[in-house]
Formats: structure tokens, C-alpha cells, sequence
């Protein structure tokens, strides 16, 4: 018989429906009966593309005996964290204390009815094994602690909330914003390097997309060759690896080995879109075709397969099918023989590492341990044919694949992922000339403000199956501001300056810590938790205050807001204490610390209409990696809508000489304006060598 997780809208919850747990989502009827009871909560978070939730579901939660002892004794919640990561936050930070310093998913945590912590942790095994208390065990021990020993129970959830408390304030620093934070953090991110793989550190291996793109910014200051060099190595090794797919694009969430080729195979928006991004940066950088063919690839995984028929992103596939992790992407030889034929699949196969004994569990990940390039030349094939068979070989076997069980998806659509997203196809638009980009990411925001904003504009967090619900969180109206930010420049399309300026308001009204500086996680007018915390540490997906920062600067800078600014200016210099600490895990704040340290530069551009010439110097411009400007553009004597928020930037901007006319700025200070096209790309020539 189902549980109460049956009425839920969430993938995940529901995969619970039909487990004998007793579970009740998280609200107010399961906290007034653990109050009402006196007993404890056996709080369990997961999200749906996470394998081994699966796993633990199926040894523990399907499990009638220990279904029983969780009802006889627990008030049990189940928590999809992508839909509450308020809760995923504060509870994860108390299992990283109880753990020292280790947390994952799922994440099993047993609080006082209060809602305070005592005990928690990871996953369990239904009994005792591989070295590993059961979750029997804990289950009784948690039990006995609680009707024996409840004091000091009681006693250990109050100091474990006090400490949690404290979390989100940054170790003190006498220093201010300075470019040396940026050096000494890019040299801490370069002692970890692997250079022979790639990436930092060892198995398991993450992307660490915002680190590499403090690399750029770093080469771009000070032509650090080496910097751009590991960007450009790391990029490689991920798109020529196992977590890179090479027959549908994207990326799956990380690798279990430290050279690329194991994925944990679940595909998530946000990683999708964080990569796609690094990849336009690096393309800008360099020009390399290489970076350009993954992010079109990427992003037209993303159209094809993750895009709700409205234009929302979906958030997640799952790394499982038919209840194996992988199945849906691994290959034997005798498949690729039995689709390509005998004398396409040895090529195929040669390149792309597939042998009789398998890469992975007896199969093979598709990988590419040497170059397309290196493989014609060790085996004398025609490299240009070569290339052509194999995009023919991975068409058939992606069309063979399409007819394979799909892994699961999630399909709920939450604001900050399509934010982080909505950045990426805008920006790719521009940068590779893709139109049906700038659609995607016009439509994914146009769906948010129609189906996930409230009368009063304020957002709601995610949206499934045409019900939005939850009241947004800080990341949610920062990442989305930033892409709206990016949606303009991209279209020059004014419209979507006055969203994110009512957006970036209501941050500054409802999340700001008018004491501190800096933004807490809810609004003020939030559901009451045991604390009201702050991100400034970016984990997979940058934090919502480095967000807040990189967003309001650039939205700032364009709208020539000094409140903006200056708001942006006291979140980094309230993380300066943990940037100096722990770098790696600041780098969008280091992004908004290289955007602020000398101030953003203004490109305005105006023309009497929207000529060609003004849209080649725009394309020309979105190019390059310039990475400290914001660019905005309007044709003077077209009709169209103006928004008053750009008036300042615009204010004085006169076409010269009936030409397309720059005027390059920096705060209130302009220097001379430049018309026509061969002293504007001279213009931009110098922005790339001193800026």
C-alpha cells in the first residue's frame, strides 16, 4: 500500500511511495507528531539520480524488518535535496561534523523532534559487512541512546546545533580586495594539479570547472602559459574520456578513476552547463575547434533530451538502468561488429578503446586514450576519411542506443540549475553564432517567469508536472539574475535587464544580512529551520553568495548601480579570510573578486539602427575572452523597448560620424569614443593585451 510520499510531485519521493518505511515528506504533520509522540526523526535526503540512494532503498528501506523497526520507534522524512536544499545544507553540515568531514548521498540523519541533530551519516548496509556498522545496528543503537540515555542525546544535538550555527562565517582576515588573493589562490590550485591526467587531485575525480576558470582569468592577467596549458590538458582529458559521452554528449557527474574513463554516470544540469561554459571560455582563449564541437554537442544533449516541450531544463538522468549502473552506455565488440560491420567496427573500436576483455565489468566506456589524429597515424589512415567513418560509426550506434531503456530522468525544473544554464546557451549564441541557443535559453527563461514567479515577483524553486512550489532560495534568484545578465547581452534585448533588476531587489530586501554583509541562504520570510545559514563555499554548483557577487557586479556595472556594486564588494570582502584558506573551494568568489578588483569595464555601443556592421562587431566582440567587460548596445532610431535601467550607461552616447560608434568605460570615467569598424576591432585588440 503506499505511503504518504504517493500525493508528492518529487521523482525521487515517489520512488519511495511503495516502501513499507512509514514516510511522511517533510512538514508540519511529521514535526507535531514526533513533538506530540516524544520521539525522534529519522531524517533520510537523496535525490533521484543517486546510485547508491538506490541501493540503499532496495537492501533497507524495502526491507519489512527494518521497515518495522523505523515505524515502531521513528517519526521517518524523506527529503529529495535538490527540492529542499535549505534542509540538505544544514543537516549535511552536521553529518560532515559527527563524520569528520565526511557526508554524501543518502544522506541518514536521526534528530530530536526539535529538529536537532544527534547522530547521522552516510549509507549503511542493511547488517554489518564490508567493515561497515549495519543499519540495523544503528537503528538500535539509536533507539537504546534515545530511551536511555536521552539527556545526553539532547545534550550533543544542542552543541552539534550551536556549532552548525557558526558555519557560513568566513575565518577572519585584516586584508582587503587585492589582485595577490587571486595569485596566491591560482598557485594553491597549481600545487594540486595532476599533470598527468589532468584535473586536481586524484580518484575520485570532479571537474572543478570554476577553478579552471579562475585559471583563465589568471592567464588572461598575467599571460601565465602554464595556467592556460592545464585548462587546455584538463579539457582534453575530460572530453576524450569515459565521463564525456561521445555518441549523445554531456558529461556524467565525475570519474571513479584519476584518468577520466570510470564515470559516475548520472548526468546532471547543472555540471551540463557549468562545462559548457569552461569549454566557450577556453574556446574564446584559444580558438581551438575542439572546445566549440563539445559545447555544440553538449548543448544539443541538453535540447534534445533534458528541455520540457515549454522550454524548461530538466534537472537529471539517473546513472542506473534495468537496475544496473552504466548499462544504457557501455559496448562488446560483438555489438559494435554487429552495427557497423566487420571493417568499420576494428576502426571504430581501435579508437575508441573497445576490446574483447572490456574497460569496465567485461564491457567497454567509450574513451579515447590517443588522438583520432594519433590513431590514423599509427595505423596509416587518411585522417580526414577517418573523422568522416567515425561520425558516420557513432550516428548508427547512437541510433542503436536511442532503442535501449533510457536511464531514468528527472524532470523537475528548478530555478537556479536553468539559471546556470540559461548562462550557457546565451552565452554560446553569441560566441559560436547559434540562434536556436539564444531561443532555448529566451524560452527556459520566459518558463520560469510564467509558470515559477509569483504575482508579487517573487520566485518558487522547482516545478513539475505544471505545479511550481517552494519558496526560491538565494542561489535560485542569483544564478538565474546572472543568466538574465547574460540573455542581454547575448539579444540586446532590454527586457530581460528590467527582470533582473526586480530580482536583484528583492535579494537586497529579503536575503541580505544587513549586519554581516553578506546573503543568507533564505529569505527573511522563510519557513523557520533550526538555523538560518549562509553559503559562501561553492560545492558542485557555485554558492549562492559567489553568485550574488559575480551577478550583482555585472548587473551593476551595466545599470551603473552603485548599491549593487557595493553590495557585490562586501560579499567578497567577507570570504577574503576563507579564500585565503581554502581556495578551491572559492573560485566563483574568485571570479567576482577578478570582475571587482579594478572595476568592470563598460562597453557601449551605439548605432542609429541595428546594422550589420554593429552585429559583426558584436559577434567579433563575444569572441573573445574578455572576461573583466560587460558590453551593452542600442540603436538609437530604432522602436523598440528601452529600459530605464540602462539610461545611465546609454546617457550622453552619441552615434559620431553617422558610424557604429564604442565608447569604453569604467565607472563614471569614458574615454573618447571610436567609430567604425577598423578602429572598434582595434579597440577590442587592446582590451584583449590590457585588460
Amino acid at each position: 500500500m503506499p505511503n504518504r510520499l504517493a500525493n508528492q510531485s518529487s521523482p525521487y519521493l515517489l520512488q519511495h511511495a511503495n516502501n513499507p518505511v512509514d514516510w511522511y515528506p517533510w512538514g508540519v504533520d511529521a514535526l507535531s507528531r514526533a513533538v506530540e509522540e516524544e520521539k525522534p526523526i529519522f531524517l533520510s535526503i537523496g535525490y533521484s539520480a543517486c546510485h547508491w540512494c538506490h541501493v540503499m532503498e532496495h537492501e533497507s528501506f524495502e526491507n519489512e524488518e527494518i521497515a518495522a523497526q523505523l515505524n515502531e520507534s521513528f517519526i521517518c522524512i524523506k527529503v529529495d535535496r535538490e527540492e529542499r536544499p535549505d534542509l540538505d545544507h544544514i543537516y549535511m553540515s552536521a553529518v560532515q561534523m559527527i563524520n569528520q568531514g565526511h557526508g554524501g548521498w543518502p544522506m541518514s540523519v536521526f534528530l530530536t523532534p526539535e529538529g536537532q541533530p544527534f547522530f547521522g551519516g552516510t549509507y549503511w548496509p542493511p547488517t554489518a559487512s564490508r567493515g561497515m556498522s549495519g543499519f540495523d545496528q544503528i537503528i538500535a543503537a539509536v533507539r537504546d541512546a534515545w530511551t536511555n540515555r536521552r539527556s545526553q542525546a539532547l545534550e550533543q544535538a544542542g552543541k552539534l546545533t550551536e556549532h552548525m550555527s557558526q558555519i557560513g562565517i568566513s575565518p577572519p582576515s585584516s586584508g582587503t580586495i587585492r589582485l595577490e588573493l587571486l595569485q596566491a589562490s591560482a598557485a594553491q590550485i597549481e600545487r594540486i594539479f595532476d599533470s598527468v591526467n589532468g584535473g586536481f587531485g586524484q580518484a575520485p575525480k570532479f571537474p572543478h570547472s570554476m577553478d579552471l576558470q579562475v585559471l583563465l582569468r589568471t592567464w588572461r592577467r598575467w599571460r601565465r602559459e602554464t595556467h592556460l596549458g592545464m585548462v587546455g590538458m584538463t579539457l582534453d582529458k575530460m572530453s576524450r574520456g569515459g565521463i564525456y559521452d561521445h555518441l549523445g554528449g554531456g558529461f556524467s557527474r565525475y570519474s571513479v578513476d584519476e584518468r577520466w574513463l570510470v564515470p559516475h554516470f548520472e548526468k546532471m544540469l547543472y555540471d551540463n552547463a557549468s562545462l559548457a561554459v569552461l569549454y566557450l571560455e577556453n574556446y574564446q582563449a584559444t580558438g581551438r575547434s575542439t572546445d566549440a564541437r563539445v559545447v555544440r554537442e553538449t548543448l544539443d544533449y541538453i535540447l534534445e533530451q533534458m528541455t520540457d516541450v515549454d522550454g524548461g531544463f530538466y534537472s537529471t538522468e539517473d546513472a542506473d538502468s534495468e537496475g544496473e549502473e552504466g548499462k544504457f552506455y557501455v559496448w562488446t565488440v560483438d555489438e559494435v561488429t554487429e552495427i557497423l560491420g566487420e571493417q568499420a567496427a576494428e576502426k571504430f573500436c581501435y579508437v575508441y578503446d573497445v576490446t574483447q576483455q572490456g574497460n569496465f565489468e567485461e564491457k567497454n566506456i567509450l574513451n579515447l586514450p590517443k588522438t583520432v589524429e594519433q590513431c590514423a597515424q599509427l595505423r596509416g589512415w587518411e585522417v580526414e576519411a577517418l573523422h568522416a567513418e567515425l561520425q558516420e560509426s557513432r550516428s548508427k550506434l547512437l541510433q542503436r542506443r536511442n532503442q535501449r531503456i533510457r536511464p531514468g530522468k528527472d524532470d523537475k525544473v528548478l530555478v537556479n540549475w536553468n539559471g546556470l544554464m540559461v548562462d550557457a546557451m546565451a552565452r554560446a549564441a553569441a560566441v559560436l553564432s547559434e540562434p536556436r541557443y539564444l531561443s532555448a535559453a529566451s524560452q527556459a527563461a520566459s518558463f520560469i517567469e510564467n509558470k515559477m514567479m509569483r504575482t508579487d515577483g517573487r520566485l518558487l524553486h522547482g516545478w513539475r508536472q505544471g505545479e511550481a512550489k517552494l519558496d526560491a532560495y538565494l542561489d535560485d534568484y542569483t544564478c538565474l539574475i546572472n543568466g538574465l545578465v547574460t540573455l542581454y547581452q547575448s539579444s540586446m534585448n532590454e527586457s530581460w535587464i528590467d527582470k533582473a533588476v526586480g530580482l536583484a531587489d528583492i535579494v537586497l530586501e529579503h536575503f541580505r544580512d544587513d549586519q554581516e554583509g553578506e546573503f543568507f541562504y533564505t529569505a527573511d520570510d522563510h519557513e523557520q529551520l533550526i538555523i538560518r545559514n549562509k553559503d559562501l563555499q561553492d560545492g558542485s554548483t557555485p554558492s549562492g553568495n559567489s553568485m550574488a557577487a559575480t551577478a550583482l557586479a555585472r548587473l551593476g556595472a551595466l545599470c551603473g548601480r552603485a548599491d549593487y556594486i557595493d553590495a557585490a564588494h562586501n560579499i567578497v570582502s567577507s570570504a577574503i579570510g576563507l579564500i585565503e584558506q581554502s581556495p578551491l573551494s572559492t573560485g566563483q568568489m574568485l571570479i567576482a573578486l577578478d570582475l571587482l578588483v579594478k572595476g568592470t569595464y563598460e562597453i557601449v555601443m551605439v548605432d542609429r539602427d541595428n546594422s550589420q556592421v554593429a552585429r559583426e562587431l558584436l559577434g567579433d566582440f563575444h569572441r573573445r575572452f574578455l572576461p573583466h567587460c560587460v558590453v551593452a548596445f542600442r540603436a538609437v532610431d530604432t522602436v523598440g523597448h528601452h529600459s530605464s535601467h540602462l539610461d545611465d550607461v546609454f546617457r550622453g552616447k552619441k552615434v559620431v560620424s553617422e558610424a557604429t560608434t564604442v565608447y569604453l568605460c569604467r565607472g563614471s570615467e569614458c574615454e573618447e569614443p571610436v567609430h567604425g569598424r577598423d578602429a572598434i576591432l582595434a579597440l577590442w585588440d587592446r582590451l584583449e593585451t590590457s585588460c
